[in-house]
Order: structure tokens, then C-alpha cells, then sequence
């Protein structure tokens, strides 16, 4: 255990206490000590400037006087620009190219404003300095000339000749103001007078001085962007290569993708003295970039060579740092690591970069979803909103993974009352808990209901007069509902008929039923009791004002019950994880969205249709597993088994859920279709479902089979 005399350090240990050079002491006078480096890299920016424009020879002319009344003038000036850009502000062991480029502003103001001020002077500057001062310095010069000529020792000539040469540099700095008034002078002089030759040998060696003092202005420019850009340099250097922490059981990394985001992550992990990484290469498939290196990592191989890099390398985790990567591109590097213990990471997408909401730094660990889910889905914002405004919105199943997830939605289009129905109480509460947080200004109800009670069911509507009607809540679960096949029918039939009944009694506008690709040639009770739902609203709608519509879809990924939750419990456990069969095939999709393609069916529908979703392409469930096992740091078959148990009852091996064909017909949006069905007979189905109601109660799973029957003729009861 730590203790407060050898305290462990930490991500958010303040940086003196991790052992940093700088304790908190010196960084209480970080700013003083910042503007003291400025000032040091000004002065010697400077110097440097008069040594390149004098041929690297210090010189008495400029030493003794010309450099420190530029110093006196420079420093202010750069004081004050770097000021105004921030520069006394920065970190400089996070340096970056910004910074530089802020350096370069900042110094390319000071030149210009120091230059402009040298011209300044150089017209109005003989109003600063008096006749009589130029004349005592020209006085003082001459007197140093004659004690020279007349000196008795070589010394103290040498001493009259110094001080000579800096009066000199002096007043070339002085007499550059007078530059126009000696022009005129010479003008006014007879041609070849010996005043005129003078003069004009005067004029000669002070153009020569002003020259000399703008190209020091200018050579001051890049020497001050060279030093502080260098300092800032020296400061990150020493941060990331000699005070870098060690750690012994730091893990082995390895980098997928060695483009901009890969160099950015690389970057950001060789900054950070906290990272628990030693980088050992990149993987690209670029051949170019083979054996290239990238702040000394090199570029390993390319994708197939994935396997054979980690092996020889021993990697422990990989990060797959290409943001414009698809799904798919995504799956392949999973699969193509199956049988090796790695982790996995991934940087945020393109549009969460572009945004700001992360940076490339901001890794996470590859979640299923990132290799099932689709693209963004674009949808009609303006018809949602026209949907949702101020109305009065009642979702069912509002607890369950849907019906939270449809809350969560209709919130963000600010509905005048959200009624959440629901009849597990604690699924409810937690629901709207979170949505009370999270939309603190939309209206809200929670409201206990069994839907397959009729009073209630009435007694809501009567009480608050929906205008439109989300209908989540059913019994899902196929082997569940084989084994009690009459609460499946009063839930999914019972409870969708009084929902519907009483949106058409008290004047709901719209109504929208989720349904499930099981529904289609059902195959269990579960599926053909969503399929009597379907049917019984569609056929209530041709006699209604109330808009009834029908939504399909299949699995969504980590639902209640679903397949993803119970392979990750069954890993955690450490296996084996079990599938039903080699090709049980399925088609997924988010919750958030199957949420929002409900929603936006609903804008479309006029009443009557049953819309289908797009749900790509399938998958197989065992090629799940694997992933799920791979993407945990396991192999599948060695740390996990994989074993078949079988079918379940009222399972299908593959789902039927299309939105081509015949019996299809395209919408304005790509991923939504509408099924082409012919209505039943309304006495048939009302009485065949009477019927299939009063049998419901037996619990009889054979005559409520026989009823389904009656109903759906394709319908196929596993005895």
C-alpha cells in the first residue's frame, strides 16, 4: 500500500509529484520564468542577427553601442507582440506545430513594427537629437583622432583608437536621422569642393549603417523564430526521450494504420510519460511506406502479415488507428487476429475528430457493435420534428432496450408530454431517472400499465389523449414463449389490440407497432402472434382516423435476452460459449439505429403499411462468437470453447427479412421498404382471434397452435 511519504504516482497526480523536474515551488514563478527564457532567446536572437550581418566578426562599432540601443528598443516591442499572442501562456512539453506557427506570427509582427520604427526615425528622428549633442560626439571623435596621432605609447594609442571606434558606431546610429539634411548639404556644395567629397563619403558609410541595421532587423526575425522554437523543442525532447518513465510491465503495442492518425497516436503516446505502452511498430498495407519509420518506429508488414508480426513480436495489443475505416474493414483485422491472445483498440471516427468532441489520443477498446454496426443514418430532420413537437407522445415497453431507447430519441425533439408506459416497475424508474437528467425541460409521466388490461389501457388514453403512439412492448424471447404460448398471445395480441383500440376510440393520430422479422413465415408462437398483431392493426386502420403503421426488423445488438450479453457473461465465466447451430444466420442492428428508422418510418407512413428495415447483411452467429472471443483476449477453440447445443423450439436458422423483391415497394429512404400485403377478411380474423383468446387461457400449446393456424396458414408449430 502506498503511504503518504512514497505516494504511487498516477494518471492524476499533479505533475511535481510525479517526479517531475519542475516542483511546486519553481511553478508558482512558471510565468516569471517563462518571460526570463523569452528574454534570454531575444537577446541572444540579436546578437546572433549582428554577428551574421557583420561576417560572424564582433566588432566594436556595433558591440559597444548599436547592439544595446536595438536591445532596449527590440525587447519592449517583443515583449509586448509575444504578449498579445500568448506566448508566456503555453506548455511547452506538449509543443506542437500551432505553437511554432504562433512563434513565427508573433516574431514576423515584431520585425515589421521594429523596421517601421526604424524608418520613423530615419525621417524624424534629427527632432529627437539635438545639433549640439551630434556636434559634442563629432567634437569628442576629432579629439580622440588628434590624441592618437600624438600618443607617446603603442597602448595608449590603442586605447584612443577604441574609443574612437565606438563613438564611431554611435554616432552612425545618431547621423542616420540626418541622412536628408547631408543631401542637401552636398547639393549646396561646388562640384569637386573638398566639403563635397566629404560629405559625400559621410552619406556613403551612413546608408552602409542603415543598411546594415535593416538587415539586422531582418536576420532577427529567423533567429528569433530558430531559438524559441528550439527551446520549446528541447523542453518536449527532454520530456518524451530523457524523462520518460520506464515501466517494466509496460505493454507491448502495435499500431494498424500508418497514416495521419497513426502518427498522431504514436506522437501523443511518446508524449505521455503515464502511458503504459512501448510501441513496437506499424502495420500497413501500403507497400511504400515497408520499412519506413515514423519517429523511429518502423513499418512492419502489411494486414496478412498481422499475425506473424504480433508473434514475432509478442504484442499484447493492437490499435487500429484508421478513423475512415468500414465495418468491414474493421471485421477483417479481428478475424485475421483469431488464435492469438491480443487486445484491441481503436481511435474515434473521422466526424468525432473533425468536431472536436475527441482527439486522436482518445482510444477505446473495439466493441462488437464497431464491427456489426452500419454507417450514420441520415434522416429527415424536419419530418421528425413535425412528428414529435409539442405533442403528446406515449411509448410502451418503455423500460426495455427499444422502448428506452425510443424515449431517449423523441426527448431530443422536445415532445409537450412524454408517457412512459411500462409495466416492470424498476425498469421504469431507471428510465426515467436518466431522462429526467438528461432532459431536464421535456414533460414527462411514468405510468405502471399491463396493456393486456383493457381498463387501464382505456383510462390512459382517456386521461391524456395521445397524439402519437409508439408501441414497444411485447414478449421477445422465442424458447420462452414456446414454453407458455398464452401469455405470448395476451401480451403481443391482447395488449397491441387494446392499445390499438383505444388510439382509434379517443383520436390518436398515429400509431406505430414494432415488430420482428420473425413475423415473416413464422415459425414459432412468438412470431406468429407479432404476425396476428400486424394484421389486426392493418386491418383496424382501413376503417379508422387514426394512422396505424407496422415497422420491422431484426436483432439489435445488446438488447435485453440477446445473443451479445449472454456471449460475453459466457466468456467472463471463461466458457464454454454456446450456439445453437454452425449456420444459424441472423441479421443485426443497433439499438440507436433501429430507434431512429422507426421514427423515421412513421413521418412516411399515410396508414396501413408494414415498413421493413434495411438490416444489411447477415451474419453467422458461430463467426460472432469468435469475434466476441477474439475481441476479449482470447482464442477461440483453445482459452474459449465454442460448443453446438441444437435448436431451440420455434427457431429458424435463418431470418427472412428483405426489403427487395416483388413484393416490395421503395420509399424516399434508402434503408426503408414497404411490404405489399393483402389484408384478411375482417370477421375471419377478429373471430379467429376471439377464438385463438379464449384458447390462450388454457395454456393448451397444441389448440393454440391449431388457431394460429386458422389464422396464419404458413405458420409452422413445432411440436
Amino acid at each position: 500500500m502506498p503511504t503518504q511519504s512514497d505516494p504511487k504516482p498516477n494518471s492524476e497526480t499533479p505533475i511535481a509529484e510525479q517526479g517531475n523536474i519542475a516542483p511546486k515551488g519553481i511553478l508558482r514563478y512558471r510565468k516569471a520564468l517563462i518571460i526570463l527564457a523569452h528574454l534570454g532567446c531575444f537577446f541572444s536572437a540579436l546578437l546572433l542577427a549582428f554577428l551574421f550581418a557583420f561576417d560572424m566578426q564582433i566588432l566594436r562599432k556595433w558591440a559597444i553601442y548599436q547592439f544595446p540601443i536595438l536591445l532596449c528598443i527590440a525587447i519592449p516591442v517583443k515583449l509586448i507582440i509575444f504578449a498579445r499572442f500568448k506566448q508566456y501562456q503555453g506548455w511547452w512539453r506538449y509543443v506542437g506545430l500551432s505553437d511554432l506557427l504562433q512563434i513565427a506570427k508573433a516574431s514576423l509582427l515584431s520585425t515589421i513594427i521594429l523596421i517601421a520604427l526604424w524608418y520613423c526615425y530615419g525621417f524624424y528622428g534629427k527632432n529627437l537629437i539635438p545639433e549640439s549633442a551630434i556636434s559634442e560626439l563629432n567634437q569628442a571623435m576629432k579629439q580622440l583622432d588628434t590624441d592618437a596621432r600624438q600618443a607617446l605609447s603603442r597602448d595608449a594609442e590603442t586605447q584612443y583608437r577604441q574609443r574612437y571606434e565606438n563613438l564611431k558606431g554611435l554616432r552612425d546610429i545618431i547621423e542616420v536621422s540626418q541622412i536628408r539634411e547631408i543631401s542637401k548639404k552636398i547639393n549646396q556644395q561646388p562640384i569637386n569642393s573638398r566639403n563635397r567629397e566629404e560629405l559625400e563619403i559621410r552619406l556613403t558609410e551612413l546608408r552602409q549603417a542603415q543598411h546594415h541595421i535593416e538587415g539586422v532587423l531582418m536576420l532577427d526575425l529567423f533567429t528569433t523564430i530558430v531559438f524559441l522554437s528550439a527551446l520549446r523543442m528541447l523542453i518536449r525532447l527532454y520530456h518524451e526521450e530523457f524523462f520518460s518513465e520506464s515501466h517494466g510491465t509496460a505493454r507491448r503495442f502495435l499500431i494498424v494504420g500508418a497514416g495521419n492518425a497513426g502518427e498522431a497516436l504514436l506522437r501523443e503516446m511518446l508524449r505521455r510519460r503515464d502511458a503504459n505502452y512501448e510501441v513496437v511498430g506499424f502495420i500497413d498495407d501500403d507497400p511504400v511506406k515497408y520499412g519506413m519509420s515514423i519517429h523511429g518506429i518502423t513499418v512492419l508488414g502489411n494486414l496478412e502479415q498481422l499475425p506473424d508480426v504480433c508473434k514475432k513480436s509478442s504484442i499484447d495489443e493492437i490499435a487500429i488507428a484508421m478513423p475512415s475505416a468500414t465495418r468491414k474493414e474493421l471485421r477483417h483485422v479481428v478475424q485475421i487476429c483469431q488464435g492469438t491472445k491480443l487486445r484491441f483498440s481503436t481511435v474515434p471516427s473521422l466526424t468525432d475528430i473533425a468536431s472536436g468532441k475527441f482527439s486522436v489520443s482518445q482510444m477505446r477498446h473495439v466493441d462488437i457493435n464497431d464491427l456489426l454496426g452500419r454507417e450514420v443514418v441520415q434522416l429527415d430532420m424536419l419530418q421528425l420534428e413535425k412528428f414529435l413537437k409539442d405533442k403528446v407522445v406515449l411509448i410502451t415497453g418503455a423500460g426495455g432496450s427499444i422502448g428506452s431507447e425510443m424515449c431517449r430519441q423523441v426527448c431530443e425533439f422536445g415532445p409537450k408530454l412524454l408517457l412512459l408506459v411500462e409495466q416492470a416497475e424498476n425498469p421504469l424508474f431507471f428510465i426515467e431517472q436518466e431522462l429526467r437528467k438528461n432532459f431536464p425541460d421535456v414533460q414527462m409521466k411514468a405510468v405502471i400499465c399491463d396493456i393486456a388490461e383493457t381498463a387501464r389501457v382505456n383510462q390512459i388514453y382517456e386521461k391524456y389523449h395521445p397524439q402519437a403512439v409508439i408501441h414497444a412492448a411485447a414478449h421477445k424471447h422465442v424458447p420462452l414463449m414456446e414454453g407458455n404460448p398464452g401469455e405470448a398471445i395476451k401480451n403481443n395480441v391482447v395488449g397491441t389490440r387494446n392499445m390499438a383500440n383505444a388510439a382509434d376510440a379517443f383520436g390518436t393520430d398515429d400509431f406505430v407497432m414494432i415488430s420482428t422479422d420473425k413475423a415473416v413465415n413464422p415459425t414459432s408462437i412468438m412470431g406468429s402472434s407479432k404476425r396476428i398483431a400486424e394484421m389486426y392493426i392493418q386491418d383496424l386502420n382501413n376503417t379508422s382516423e387514426t394512422h396505424f403503421m407496422t415497422v420491422r426488423f431484426g436483432n439489435v445488438l445488446g438488447s435485453n435476452g440477446s445473443v451479445i450479453p449472454i456471449f460475453k457473461k459466457q466468456i467472463e465465466d471463461g466458457g464454454p460459449v454456446t450456439v445453437t447451430h454452425p449456420e444459424m444466420t441472423r441479421y443485426f442492428m443497433t439499438i440507436p439505429e433501429a430507434s431512429q428508422l422507426v421514427l423515421q418510418a412513421a413521418t412516411m407512413g399515410s396508414g396501413g403499411e408494414i415498413f421493413l428495415l434495411d438490416m444489411g447483411e447477415p451474419v453467422k452467429i458461430v463467426d460472432l462468437a469468435r469475434e466476441l472471443i477474439t475481441l476479449s483476449g482470447f482464442r477461440p477453440g483453445e482459452d474459449i470453447e465454442i460448443e453446438f447445443s441444437g435448436l431451440r423450439p420455434g427457431e429458424k436458422l435463418f431470418e427472412e427479412l428483405s426489403i427487395e423483391g416483388e413484393d416490395m415497394i421503395p420509399t424516399k429512404h434508402p434503408k426503408i421498404a414497404i411490404w405489399k400485403t393483402i389484408s384478411k377478411d375482417r370477421q375471419t380474423l377478429r373471430s379467429g382471434i376471439e377464438k385463438m383468446i379464449d384458447v390462450a387461457h388454457t395454456q393448451d400449446r397444441s389448440k393454440i397452435v391449431a388457431t394460429i393456424k386458422e389464422l396464419i396458414p404458413e405458420f409452422i408449430g413445432q411440436d
